[in-house]
């Protein structure tokens, strides 16, 4: 089904149900809340979420996403969340299958052959880099749920150490063992997704680059660049077009 932020609230509460589900962002962005962290979700991918996992989706400012319910016997599926890079073509078949009547679609034959070409087709889909992980350890729930909330914070590590009343290097160890991923390194890929959402809805490089603290533009284009590959406004570009 085809769902547009017009049309329905921007963030849907956690949720489950028992298909698999597919939420892929036609225009603008979505990010999914689910067990183990934060997925972005920019136009031309999809979030995958397995079914039966509580999750919630926020949409961006006049966003449109696609979701496509998976039965759960489907194999070859992730059996975890995860952002999928999508192909054109798989793109314009789901949007073709959420045109279709419910009742009608299930018993024929060609649409049948479409599901099935989706379904391989998603299992070769490569996993993008849009993940933020959310260790189930209350330390770090807690500093990442902080951080969305007030993204702008530079805190050191050692400050946040001080906040949650342990040393710096039991901290780091801690980041290291629960994300593999430094402190410095976790915190840059929260500031990549929340700056993907804000991106995708219209917001500037500019004011992205002061809600994430950065005293210049050019300092947030340089950290974009040299972990996307591509300075911001050039991605957004890029994916827009997808």
């Amino acid at each position: 089904m085809s769902i547009g932020v017009s049309d329905h609230e921007a963030e849907l509460p956690m949720h489950t149900h028992r298909q698999g589900q597919l939420v892929m962002a036609l225009r603008g962005g979505v990010m999914c809340r689910a067990e183990g962290g934060l997925w972005m979700v920019p136009r031309g991918s999809g979030v995958w979420v397995p079914g039966s996992m509580p999750h919630s989706n926020q949409v961006t400012a006049n966003g449109r996403i696609c979701l496509l319910f998976v039965d759960p016997d489907a194999q070859g599926l992730p059996g975890h969340c995860c952002t999928l890079s999508l192909t054109p073509m798989v793109i314009e078949m789901i949007q073709h299958l959420a045109t279709l009547p419910l009742e009608t679609s299930a018993e024929d034959a060609h649409t049948q052959m479409i599901a099935e070409v989706i379904l391989g087709e998603l299992r070769r889909m490569k996993v993008a880099a849009y993940h933020l992980p959310i260790p189930d350890d209350p330390t770090l729930s807690l500093i990442a749920n902080r951080l969305i909330q007030a993204p702008d914070d530079r805190a050191s590590i050692a400050g946040w150490a001080a906040r949650v009343a342990m040393s710096e290097r039991s901290l780091a160890r801690l980041v290291v063992r629960k994300t593999g991923m430094t402190f410095g390194r976790w915190r840059q890929q929260l500031q990549i997704v929340l700056a993907l959402q804000k991106l995708s809805a219209g917001a500037t490089v500019q004011s992205v680059a002061l809600d994430l603290g950065y005293e210049s533009a050019s300092a947030f284009v340089s950290m974009f660049k040299a972990a996307m590959g591509k300075p911001p406004a050039r991605y957004i570009a890029d994916h827009a077009g997808a």
